[in-house]
């Protein structure tokens, strides 16, 4: 019968609290130093210290587990509410509430089923939120100017890319050198993205005007920075239109749903960015021989339409002639009519100068009239201030001395003041005569034959001096002078027979065609 009463209390150690908790620590540390503990991630917290906060959990048991600050920054998995994980690290205690706890060190994806897992979810959350959606796609390019690429500047795939394009089209290329694989690959990328579309347009270095985020293959671990977050987000944003090329045609990242283009590998990139210089070449030149011979078929057909249409014309050397024959007979009637107006108006001319005096005898005849007028003017002057003094000194008989000293002070007054205005009116009789003589100076000279001559007419006068106004007074051999603008010259008469003003002038005859090269003397050729 076994005995199930307490030992004696004097045989059992007593332990405060505290002590029995630390002894519990150091055996629970010492029995655990480092252990692997594979569980799903429930719960994560990131407190305001930077330390990290999670429960690892399977279908039976709970156990916490707690990251430090410095530690958390250096995981190559951040944990995520449901990740599968194998944590490393060391089990310890919480004395303050009598609880263990793990300590993680390192923290990895639990196999690849375990990321295939994320990537799904990951997708699914970024889908929602519209960062694959097909209306954010743009077009790419057709001839970029600039290219940047964002890859490792060692390795296998810059060599690729640089290749290709100088094979197909050289343009050029910035590259941005980037980790592609490892914990800090997906900050690298995401700022070289970044970077590219902070560029100014028109500045030092050149703004890219297509993206290539290329990386070669490996496993899904190696490709999985290009599945991470921060780097989906920033090719979503990415302004620059973007080309992901990132492992192998069987490889799929995030990235790829984001970009705007994905290539299967970096050589199919470049391939994607431009096309083949000597293609592009090869169809110009199809276009130019299309496009010339459209030109040439379209120029036959305007050529035979014109043809067809000339021949419904006449010959326009014909039509041109005729009408030629017209101006000229034209001419000639309006030249008679030029001269019979011509010939009347001189005739009027010397009409009006015969009945106009010579403008010098009229200006002298005026000027004695003036003269005169003067003279007569000053003797009754002279009798008026004779008559008035005369006047004076009899009164000056008849009145007292003072009176009259005072009368003659006033008169002499009166006498200048009425002076003055004689002479203010004479003045003004001399101004008006002599406007008025200025005047007719103008007339006269205006109307003087003189004046008409210096205007392109002539004044014929016979052997006499006398004026000739028709050319019927005129014979074979007498002799003339011409009066012009600007002096005279002797002419003699020849033979001819004067136009009338009866004389009609008769419809040109017709002509035969005159041969090229020789043309009428009498006539100016229009052609």
């Amino acid at each position: 019968m076994q005995d199930d009463s307490p030992p004696p209390s004097g045989n059992i150690p007593e332990f405060s609290v505290s002590e029995i908790s630390f002894q519990v620590k150091r055996t629970v540390e010492g029995a655990f130093e480092h252990v692997r503990v594979r569980g799903e991630v429930s719960r994560p917290t990131r407190a305001g210290s930077g330390h990290v906060y999670l429960t690892l959990k399977d279908e039976k048991s709970v156990l916490d587990a707690v990251c430090w600050r410095g530690t958390a920054q250096r995981l190559s998995v951040q944990p995520e509410e449901g990740m599968e994980v194998i944590c490393t690290g060391k089990l310890t205690t919480f004395p303050g509430r009598s609880k263990y706890q793990m300590v993680i060190e390192q923290m990895e994806l639990a196999g690849e089923g375990a990321l295939l897992k994320l990537l799904e979810e990951r997708k699914k959350k970024l889908a929602a939120e519209g960062l694959f959606a097909d209306e954010r796609k743009r077009p790419l390019p057709f001839l970029p100017k600039v290219i940047g690429v964002v890859t490792s500047p060692t390795g296998a795939v810059i060599r690729d890319i640089l290749h290709r394009l100088s094979d197909r089209f050289p343009t050029h290329v910035l590259v941005w050198p980037v980790l592609v694989q490892g914990e800090a690959a997906k900050d690298q990328v995401a700022a070289a993205i970044e970077g590219f579309n902070a560029i100014a347009p028109g500045g030092p270095v050149p703004r890219p005007d297509l993206l290539i985020v290329a990386r070669g293959g490996g496993s899904l671990e190696d490709l999985w920075a290009f599945n991470e977050e921060i780097v989906v987000r920033a090719a979503a944003a990415s302004e620059i239109p973007l080309i992901s090329a990132v492992g192998h045609e069987t490889d799929t990242t995030l990235i790829d749903f984001a970009s705007d283009r994905r290539a299967p590998t970096p050589t199919a990139a470049a391939e994607m960015a431009v096309p083949v210089r000597a293609e592009l070449l090869a169809t110009l030149m199809q276009d130019e021989s299309r496009l010339f011979n459209g030109l040439q078929r379209k120029l036959g057909e305007a050529e035979t339409r014109l043809t067809g249409l000339a021949r419904g014309l006449g010959d326009p050397r014909s039509i041109i002639e005729a009408k030629a024959q017209t101006v000229d007979y034209r001419w000639q009637t309006a030249s008679a009519a030029t001269d019979r107006m011509l010939s009347r108006l001189s005739e009027q001319v010397r009409d009006l100068a015969a009945q106009i005096p010579e403008p010098a005898a009229e200006l002298g005849r005026l000027e004695n009239r003036f003269v005169t007028a003067r003279q007569k003017l000053d003797s009754v002057l002279d009798s008026f201030r004779q008559t008035a003094a005369s006047d004076l000194r009899a009164a000056s008989v008849r009145l007292r001395l003072e009176p009259v000293a005072d009368r003659m002070t006033r008169g002499a007054r009166d006498a200048g003041r009425a002076w003055v205005q004689i002479e203010r009116a004479v003045d003004r009789i001399l101004v008006q005569q002599n406007d008025r003589l200025t005047s007719v100076g103008r007339i006269l000279e205006s109307n003087s034959y003189e004046q008409t001559l210096k205007r392109g007419f002539a004044l014929v006068r016979d052997a006499d001096g006398a004026p000739v106004t028709r050319a019927a007074s005129l014979s074979e051999g007498d002799g003339v002078s011409i009066h012009f603008g600007d002096g005279s010259r002797d002419a003699v008469i020849g033979a001819g027979s004067p136009d009338g003003p009866e004389a009609k002038p008769s419809p040109p005859k017709q002509t035969a065609k005159p041969k090229a090269g020789k043309t009428d003397p009498a006539q100016g050729s229009l052609l």
